[in-house]
């Protein structure tokens, strides 16, 4: 198992960007949190297998229609823990 942490920049607050990266990272079979950061960024762990995270990776560069994503960064670790399930963090 791996995990990523993805910091996404942008407008990527207030366009439904935390929910639909939640449903995006439950389809892959992931599990971790998405929250908003008061720099207005998008903070993103996840945890699974490198292809089903490298796909989150590629999703977040472009989220949902209304988001305007200018920089998105990575981290990648080996996973030491496991969620039960994505979550949206508030």
């Amino acid at each position: 198992m791996h995990k990523c942490t993805i910091i996404a920049q942008g407008k990527v607050q207030g366009v439904f960007y935390r929910l639909e990266t939640a449903k995006t990272a439950r389809k892959l079979g992931l599990t971790g949190w998405v929250k908003n950061e008061s720099a207005g960024s998008v903070k993103i762990v996840a945890v699974g297998s490198a292809k089903d995270l490298e796909k989150l990776v590629k999703w977040c560069n472009s989220g949902p229609p209304l988001a305007k994503v200018t920089k998105v960064e990575v981290e990648w670790e080996k996973a030491v823990k496991n969620y039960k399930r994505f979550i949206v963090k508030y």
